[in-house]
């Protein structure tokens, strides 16, 4: 009852400014933009046509067959949609958030890119100027001197091709014109902003025209760090666009674009980490659990629970996290006295959570930590397009574009900050009683050379992408008299992208320098490292010696996820429209695409090692000690046949002034790709089970009817759509392993769409979009959730693993009471029997007789285990049933309403104007559990614009009046750093007043 209040109450603020002046309002004025004082009525209430290129030829869009929007740039202005992320605002069926890595979702009708890897491909196609961009700044950029942005909905698997199953989002650039025009824009805000832009167009001759324009925006951080009380999240970036244009007959046309972005500032990749704390069990059956080391080695970090609970505000079990468990309890320093009772001394106190007592704020707006976000980016797109009308009705097209898209981002991994951990090493007392001292932590500060000193936990991650495309398309169009036309074409595209994943911490370089790179003589002197260098024969750990500014980038004190792929696309397609008769038409199309991808894998290597003659590392695991080898190249193939069938009616109704009816089936594909590799551990040292290297294609069959109206004399648009998609293997990821693991899930999708613009009197507008989905995940789908592998089983028990294994597993509950019942001291065998049940280890034990292994637990405890063989899923877990449930990301229904209202006033006009965003509940991940829900959400925006006839502006604006928070994405992170969850939200209020003109 109160969220339907609030939600009424705020829709009442959205049309409270205009309404109150309606009643006193002398007279009424055309709304976007400034009237033309000498029109009628009539004339300046009716809705002006929009020329959209859809069909990749001009039409109005209300004789498109296609659920398409068109938003001009001065919609852009007016809605306050300054870039892509917003455009949600104003379409129907459209959720965007921020991903976890270098990329983002943008989703259409429940369709998006939730598949993380370096191989796949976005199910929405973002296009410049008709040019698709696999690698793209549409998160980040602001739009600069648009002429206008078309958005289609559903599959447009002819004209574009690949990577279109979702849908379409067109931005296209203002190109040279052969008048001198220009503008000039300057703004400020709240937050210590300020942005600016400029245009200047200049025609050379009657044939040759130029055209410039550059953006910048500066301002303060959104976000407070309140660990060095400073504010982060802010924004540097500017943008530049060249263009020239060139007509030298009246059969040949060409324009040239360069456009470039760069950002340079602290801006966080994701939100506030969030995190409900698992404590660990007390007891398994009727076995109690000691507290310390063994209950944090049966906890997850994170358990799942609601993000919108107080309890969602804390921080993981940093005792159950390996490499806290292991430095604890496996590298001994010495002792802390020279008489007894003394106790043995671990660089990390035995069984701590650096954690405890850690909580957050609930503001999501604040982080704690000692580490500022680092984010760079720069984009360039260069594109030559060339037409020769080869008769009066053929025109030949060719487009040929070269990207580069270069990203690094960089921030704290936890968003929070840990308990010092580290012990002082400097006072300590050997086996014989002598005082020694080691260089690991003296005073307490441990120095990791990538995160400088420190005496608590840190962790930095590194998430880094380097991008190159060309695309060529020639594309033959007809403009025949007849009933008859067509549009032939074919394109090449060649992309290459390396993408990095880095995780930084200092306890990764603790472990590999005392563990294993110990040097082995100084047990009695104080505990010190050795450098693993071409004069160490032994298995070793390399250590980067390198800061994080001058990254190495070949240690294996760090992860590394590096991921290169390769992708080559070749497409021929065509198009034919008949008029069957004088209000019917059909459109039938095809394309036949061929993608071929090559993937460079490169296992992770954290904390790997080997000898060095090559000889795989008898304790580590693995088969190298310093780089990144790679495995052999994947190459992978897929061609498909993909296209469209239309048929619209232009039907003369008494109570319409133009209607278009239309029915369309059409197919769509998206390529598949590969898995991120795994951690490259020798199986005869660690049992490791197999994952899945590859995953499918996307394919997506839609059927959909609509119509588009203009109705009452032209002052009200109606156009309203329905549809029906089934969908086969959907792409959706979870981290396992430490890798992206990406699934294919079949699924159906329906909904329902309207947008609608009503001009009733002139001077004012209403306008708005409703969109309705509904999408179930097919019968029989299933996937295991990280966070309940058990699904309830009481005869299964969730575990930690050895240090090497990221993910956790489940056991039998009788075998771990077997063990718990046997345990006498914090660092007797039981962890490493816990462990064993896991997978076993040749060094540290393992239960399966067939296995060798120094340590036969099998023996010691009565029992023999096979986790690979015996458990389900070979220990991974059990199956949750998808089946039924909503597809992630795709809410319920989506509602923009909007109302503006322009006074004329002598020589200015005054345009008062509010939007209304809602968004309905939806879920993060597949299982649509509690821990998946998302809430809906509203958002309203508030504007004020002067216009003068001679062309200055003077307006002021608030967007996100309440200064909502909501979380619009959530994303779970690895086992073995505790099931954390980072999650996305809104921008705050901005409130800021800019000035412009127009020449």
């Amino acid at each position: 009852m109160a969220s339907s209040a609030c939600i009424r109450a705020r829709l009442a603020l959205t049309v409270s400014v205009t309404a109150l002046v309606l009643g006193t309002a002398p007279a009424f004025a055309q709304s976007t933009e400034p009237p033309a004082r000498a029109q009628d009525d009539a004339t300046t209430t009716v809705i002006e046509d929009v020329i959209v290129t859809a069909q990749k030829r001009e039409q109005s869009i209300q004789d498109v067959p296609i659920a398409v929007t068109a938003l001009s740039s001065e919609t852009l202005e007016a809605l306050r949609i300054e870039g892509g992320s917003e455009l949600l605002r104003a379409v129907p069926n459209v959720s965007f958030s921020k991903s976890n890595f270098s990329m983002y979702n943008f989703s259409i009708r429940g369709v998006g890119t939730k598949a993380v890897s370096a191989s796949s491909d976005p199910a929405v196609a973002v296009s410049f100027n008709n040019t698709p961009l696999i690698r793209n700044r549409l998160f980040e950029q602001e739009y600069l001197d648009v002429d206008r942005v078309e958005v289609l909905r559903g599959p447009q698997g002819t004209l574009y091709g690949r990577n279109a199953t979702g849908g379409v989002v067109n931005m296209f650039p203002e190109l040279p014109v052969n008048d001198y025009e220009g503008y000039l824009l300057g703004e400020a805000g709240n937050f210590g902003s300020i942005r600016g832009q400029a245009m200047i167009n200049i025609p050379l001759g009657d044939t040759f025209a130029i055209r410039a324009a550059g953006a910048f925006t500066q301002r303060d951080g959104f976000d407070y760090n309140s660990f060095k009380d400073t504010q982060v999240n802010d924004r540097d970036l500017w943008s530049t666009r060249f263009s020239a244009a060139w007509t030298p007959s009246d059969r040949f046309r060409s324009n040239l674009i360069w456009e470039h972005f760069e950002e340079d500032d602290s801006r966080s990749r994701t939100g506030k980490q969030l995190c409900t704390t698992d404590p660990g069990p007390t007891s398994i059956g009727g076995v109690a659990v000691p507290a310390g080391l063994i209950r944090n080695q049966l906890s997850q970090g994170c358990q799942p629970g609601s993000l919108y609970e107080d309890a969602a505000y804390g921080a993981p079990n940093g005792g159950s996290l390996a490499y806290i468990r292991f430095a604890s309890s496996n590298i001994g320093l010495g002792w802390n006295s020279a008489t007894n009772p003394r106790v043995r001394v671990y660089p990390i106190p035995l069984g701590i959570d650096p954690y405890a007592g850690v909580t957050q704020s609930r503001d999501l707006r604040e982080i704690g930590t000692s580490y500022d976000p680092v984010f760079r980016a720069t984009n360039d797109v260069v594109q030559l397009n060339l037409s020769f009308d080869v008769s009066d009705t053929l025109t030949l097209h060719s487009q040929t574009a070269w990207a580069k898209d270069d990203y690094y981002a960089s921030q704290d991994y936890a968003r929070y900050v840990s308990n010092p951990i580290f012990v002082d090493s400097s006072n300590l007392f050997n086996t014989a009683r002598q005082p020694i001292s080691s260089p690991i932590s003296p005073g307490g500060i441990f120095t990791d050379p990538q995160l400088g000193a420190s005496d608590r936990l840190l962790s930095v991650d590194l998430s880094r992408s380097d991008n190159r495309q060309w695309y060529q398309e020639f594309r033959l169009q007809s403009a025949l008299d007849g009933g008859f036309n067509f549009s032939l074409g074919a394109n090449y595209l060649d992309f290459k992208s390396q993408d990095d994943y880095f995780v930084f911490n200092n306890v990764f370089t603790l472990i590999a320098q005392y563990w294993y790179n110990q040097d082995l003589t100084s047990a009695n002197t104080g505990l010190r490292p050795i450098v693993c260098d071409d004069t160490v024969a032994r298995e070793c750990v390399y250590v980067d010696p390198a800061p994080l500014d001058q990254l190495g980038e070949d240690g294996h004190n760090y992860f590394r996820s590096k991921n290169a792929v390769h992708t080559r696309s070749w497409a021929v397609f065509g198009e034919g429209y008949w008029d069957l008769s004088s209000d019917l038409r059909l459109t039938a199309g095809l394309r036949y695409t061929v993608d071929r991808k090559v993937t460079t894998p490169y296992p992770s290597q954290l904390l790997m090692g080997a000898e060095l003659n090559g000889t795989p590392g008898s304790s580590s695991g693995g088969y190298s000690r310093r780089d990144y080898p790679a495995l052999p190249d994947v190459e992978q193939e897929w061609d498909a046949v993909t296209g469209r069938l239309v048929l619209d009616w232009s039907p003369d109704l008494s109570f319409t002034n133009d209607t278009l009816v239309y029915a369309s089936l059409s197919r769509g594909y998206k390529g598949g790709g590969t898995n991120p590799p795994r951690m490259d551990i020798n199986p005869t040292v660690v049992q490791y089970q197999p994952l899945a290297g590859t995953f499918e294609p996307e394919y997506v069959t839609a059927f959909e009817i609509g119509t588009k109206n203009t109705l009452l004399d032209g002052t009200l648009r109606l156009n309203t759509t329905a549809f029906f998609y089934d969908y086969a293997d959907y792409q959706v990821s979870q981290i396992v392993d430490r890798i992206s693991l990406n699934e294919n899930f079949d699924a159906r999708i329906w909904g329902v769409e309207i947008e609608a613009m009503w001009r009733p009197v002139e001077g004012l507008q209403f306008d708005g979009t409703l969109g309705w989905l509904n999408s179930r995940i097919g019968d029989g789908e299933k996937s295991i959730d990280v966070m309940n592998r058990t699904q309830g089983n009481e005869e299964w028990t969730v575990l930690r693993p050895w240090i090497q294994v990221p993910s956790n597993c489940i056991a039998p509950t009788r075998h771990v009471e077997a063990i718990l019942n046997r345990y006498m001291t914090p660092t007797d065998q039981t962890q490493l029997a816990l462990s064993a049940l896991c997978a076993g280890s040749s060094r540290f034990g393992t239960f399966d007789p067939s296995f060798p292994s120094t340590i036969p637990f099998y023996t010691l405890y009565g029992f023999s285990y096979n986790p690979l063989l015996e458990a389900p899923n070979g220990g991974r877990g059990f199956d949750a049933d998808l089946s039924g449930n909503e597809l992630p990301n795709s809410p319920d229904w989506t509602l923009n309403l909007g109302v503006q209202y322009t006074f004329a006033l002598d020589a200015w006009d005054l345009t008062l104007r509010g939007d209304y965003y809602r968004q309905g509940d939806s879920w993060a991940r597949v299982y649509n559990t509690e821990y998946d829900r998302l809430k809906g959400w509203d958002n309203v925006n508030l504007s004020v614009a002067l216009a003068h006839a001679d062309g200055i502006t003077i307006e002021a604006y608030v967007k996100n009046v309440f200064d909502d928070t909501p979380i619009t994405d959530a994303f779970t992170n690895s086992d073995d750093t505790g099931l954390t969850t980072n999650v996305f939200t809104l921008d705050p209020r901005l409130i800021a007043v800019r000035v412009s003109r127009k020449f």
